[in-house]
């Protein structure tokens, strides 16, 4: 994974670079000019002066003077045998030549060679010294170089504080917001740049948003009131007409299945709005139930799915177990989950049991591929196999209501026999 770093770091970073290698660059720009440019003057300074005493020579014979950085020979075409061999084959011109001292060092010289008239005159030019101040301007460079670098880092420190100032202060007035839970204008506060073009944004989108959960609490309002106003007369009516003496036993049957349909319906209504309350407030506690109640309840209520497939569906209770959470959350999860075991279970046993922490729902269907187990739980995906049907919302639901709560719940098949595992485990 690529490593992230802040913006202000980059900043930073490449200004400090910038600066480091413009003054490299700059600095060996000039030294290779000056090496140059000397090196040019140098030659044609001792070519003029080899001439200059080649003519002084023939006027004035005798031998040429020197000093400690510049040697002057004259030979003829007879007397040439006496200057160095190393010399005798030079044409004219400046020559590079290096040679041992008596001192032991290897020195560095420019051998200026001019031949006219049968005269040959040779000045020579310890450049050792030249060398050595050459070096030294060399470490006077790259110090500037580094000056120059840790000028650039400071300045880059400096500006990438001043031009990401507004930026930072645009993020603290937005968690300034996640405190007050109420959003103000934020383009008011900035100038008229790219920081200013950007708080801009953030206001029409704020607003879009705002009138859109402003719309989604409406809804959820007028959900609320409409289908829970009709459920409740279902509810009321079937409780009315289970009391009537002369209903016989099968009309009996359905109207407990309405009842049931219709408790089902309001527990699912009432899950739906609190997840999606809860989803912006955080979720609602205080309220304890009974997880042993709650599935003893969805298990009847889903015993008209079973017809007549050779199944049965068992309760077992190993530890009594209550969570902190609405009954209607709990039912709508159980629902789920227990609803899929019996549909996909053509024939065999539906176990639910409850231990300490968790509740499981074991069933003897076709099971599940593990790679599948947690696709199962997203938005859309449907189960494959007997009866496998529906929009593929369910698990989707329980999951949400589960990380709502922070319960985990996960599907898994079972080891050494078909059938499928479904669990919740309470925080």
């Amino acid at each position: 994974m690529q490593s992230r770093r802040k913006l202000r770091f980059r900043l930073v970073v490449s200004f400090a670079l910038f600066g480091f290698g413009l003054s490299a660059l700059f600095a060996f720009a000039a030294l290779n000019i000056r090496s140059r440019v000397e090196d040019q003057l140098v030659n044609s300074s001792l070519l003029d002066d080899a001439r200059w005493a080649n003519q002084q020579a023939q006027q004035h014979p005798g031998a040429p003077q020197g000093s400690r950085l510049l040697t002057g020979s004259m030979y003829s075409d007879r007397t040439l045998y006496r200057a160095p061999l190393a010399w005798q084959n030079l044409d004219t011109g400046v020559h590079d030549i290096y040679e041992n001292e008596p001192d032991g060092q290897r020195h560095h010289y420019k051998l200026a060679v001019y031949r006219e008239n049968g005269i040959i005159s040779f000045l020579r030019y310890d450049v050792s010294r030249e060398e050595l101040g050459k070096q030294q301007l060399l470490f006077s460079v790259i110090g500037a170089v580094f000056l120059f670098g840790l000028l650039s880092l400071v300045l880059g420190l400096w500006l990438s504080r001043k031009v990401l100032k507004p930026v930072s202060e645009l993020a603290r007035r937005l968690r300034d917001f996640r405190k007050t839970g109420k959003a103000e204008p934020l383009a008011p506060h900035f100038a008229d740049d790219e920081v200013g073009e950007l708080a801009l944004a953030l206001d029409e989108y704020s607003h879009r948003l705002t009138a859109m959960v402003e719309r989604d609490r409406e809804f959820n309002s007028d959900v609320s009131h409409e289908l829970r106003t009709p459920l409740a007369v279902i509810a009321s009516t079937t409780e009315l007409l289970q009391g009537s003496p002369d209903l016989t036993d099968k009309l009996r049957e359905r109207l407990k299945r309405i009842e049931r349909s219709s408790r089902q319906a309001t527990e699912l209504i009432e899950a739906l709005l609190l997840l999606s309350r809860a989803e912006r407030r955080g979720p609602t506690r205080g309220e304890t139930t009974e997880v042993a109640k709650v599935a003893s309840d969805v298990i009847e209520s889903q015993r008209p799915q079973m017809r007549d497939k050779p199944i049965s569906i068992e309760l077992v209770t190993r530890q009594p177990l209550s969570v902190n959470a609405p009954a209607s959350v709990l039912s709508v999860a159980l629902t789920n989950l227990i609803g899929n075991a019996i549909k996909y279970t053509l024939e065999g046993t539906v176990t639910v049991e409850i231990t300490g922490d968790r509740i499981e729902i074991i069933d003897t269907g076709p099971g599940i591929k593990p790679e599948d187990a947690e696709r199962l739980f997203q938005r859309g995906v449907r189960g494959e196999g007997a009866g496998g049907s529906g929009a593929g919302l369910g698990l989707a639901i329980v999951r949400r209501l589960c990380d709502l709560y922070g319960w985990e719940v996960s599907m898994r098949p079972r080891t050494g026999a078909n059938g499928a595992i479904a669990s919740i485990v309470f925080a």
